[in-house]
């Protein structure tokens, strides 16, 4: 296929070339309407490119098929059978791959260290969930993908299940065994939907962990807004094999979707496939490299510890994203939290992620040697200024097993059933009918449907006093929580 073609960003020179004068959506008429205090912070031109793909892009019969030609080059340049755009995020893009697999009351293996979207997938749709818990590495308190072996015990319990829902890389650059978890499943003969919403970029070098529609999955979704080169929300799903069919994926796409998709999302999605075609290999080299130095730099200062492959050696991990730099911080005496503050404060460093532990800085071929020397030099200041860092309050970080809850009650009936709000010191034993999801990364420590212990209480409301973000919870302060009514 011609990759120099960019369909979408095609159509819209040719919308600016004709002139054409719009008389429906958006309302804003190219930016005419707009008040000229926004056109100062947005520019003219984000406006400009604000066009319908129908009656704008192309015409009311898409005969054109711009949309379609560019999911057609993005599926060729990533060695998918199909590709799809979906102007929502992964977080819509995952449901519909999980309401193509599982429908309502159909058991599906899900890793339990799923982002919130996944589970609010699993609320929607009233699949049951069979939980697959991820590797739990105690002494960096991080959970790894869980392994094939984890997959093939769940598969004995649940022969009845749909397919199998594998998250990988993780927040913080871990990566699962995707071909030993999509053998399990088709020995099964059933598919593996493989969550890789950080993994936009691993298609176009070989020095990446391995790409999932390379692996073996059969549905694999991407957020090309977080690794790549497009705008937020930018998200795609890809398509192999025939254990999901390409009409029922797009069905269940067309029930959740918008119909007002963004052109600014496809725009940018077609530009990014062309500039990874054409040069992903030589710019991701070069952010291989300046991740290698920044690793190394940050090594080298006393109380940074960066995570590193040592986490694949210890068989923890099938594979490390290497432009994921995850750093604890704990020797230095604060938390991660506190670390995002303090860069945030002191040097205009927003970091990808932080918990209690640690923070995580990603590299993109949009680095350059100015970002890598701020970046650097910002973490050296914080290591020098540690000290000057109120001690944090203690977290009392959960023991391996102590977040693998029990399920009572499917989580769809919990979320939409009958519910009370409980002190939160009266929750323990009582069914979550929430859910409660430290942010970043956003994965639940408690869904709904499962009983809420002690440690999880303890561990929740300790990590607030903290400084940890619960913003999906009813209360987030959580002195009280929400739980199925007796």
């Amino acid at each position: 296929m011609d990759h120099s073609r960019v369909p979408v960003l095609e159509a819209l020179e040719e919308f600016r070339r004709r002139g054409d004068v719009a008389y429906g959506p958006p309302g804003h008429k190219q930016g005419r309407g707009v008040d000229p205090r926004v056109l100062e912070v947005l520019g003219e031109d984000l406006f400009r490119a604000d066009v319908l793909s129908l009656n704008g892009l192309d015409d009311r019969r898409q005969s054109q098929g711009v949309i379609s030609q560019a999911e057609e080059l993005m599926a060729d340049a990533v060695g998918a059978d199909k590709a799809f755009f979906s102007t929502c995020g992964s977080s819509l893009s995952v449901k519909t791959a999980m309401l193509a697999v599982a429908g309502p009351g159909e058991k599906l293996l899900i890793s339990r260290n799923a982002h919130k979207s996944v589970i609010a997938a699993v609320i929607v749709n009233g699949v049951d969930p069979v939980w697959v818990h991820p590797e739990f590495d105690a002494e960096r308190h991080l959970a790894h993908p869980p392994e094939p072996e984890d997959v093939r015990r769940a598969f004995q319990a649940h022969p009845d299940a749909k397919g199998m829902l594998l998250i990988t890389p993780t927040d913080w650059g871990t990566c699962a065994d995707i071909r030993g978890v999509a053998e399990v499943c088709h020995r099964h003969d059933v598919p593996l939907i493989v969550d890789e919403a950080w993994g936009a970029h691993l298609p176009f070098h070989p020095g990446l962990p391995a790409w999932g529609m390379d692996a073996g999955a059969d549905v694999v979704v991407t957020s090309v807004h977080k690794m790549g080169a497009a705008v937020e929300q930018s998200s795609v799903f890809h398509l192999r094999g025939d254990r999901v069919s390409p009409d029922v994926l797009k069905q269940r796409e067309d029930l959740l979707g918008t119909t007002s998709s963004s052109s600014l999302v496809y725009c940018t999605l077609d530009g990014w496939r062309r500039q990874m075609v054409e040069q992903g290999h030589e710019l991701l080299e070069a952010a291989l490299r300046r991740a290698a130095r920044v690793r190394e730099a940050v090594a080298a200062v006393p109380g940074l510890r960066p995570l590193g492959r040592e986490v694949v050696h210890e068989g923890l991990a099938a594979d490390l994203d290497p432009l994921k730099i995850s750093i604890d911080v704990r020797e230095l005496g604060i938390s991660g939290m506190q670390a995002a503050e303090w860069l945030r404060a002191n040097r205009h460093i927003d970091v990808g992620a932080s918990d209690t532990c640690r923070i995580n800085a990603q590299i993109t071929h949009a680095d350059d040697d100015r970002t890598e020397e701020l970046l650097v030099d910002s973490l050296r200041g914080l290591a020098e200024g540690a000290d000057s860092i109120e001690r944090p309050r203690p977290v009392a970080l959960p023991a391996p097993g102590a977040l693998e809850l029990e399920q009572a009650v499917l989580p769809r009936e919990a979320f939409f059933g009958p519910a009370e709000r409980v002190p939160v010191e009266k929750a323990v034993g009582r069914v979550a009918a929430e859910m409660i999801s430290p942010y970043p990364p956003g994965v639940p420590a408690v869904a709904p449907g499962e009983v809420i212990t002690a440690e999880v209480v303890e561990y929740l409301r300790s990590g607030v006093a903290a400084g940890m973000l619960i913003p999906d919870a009813a209360d987030p302060g959580l002195e009280t929580v929400r739980v199925v009514a007796r």
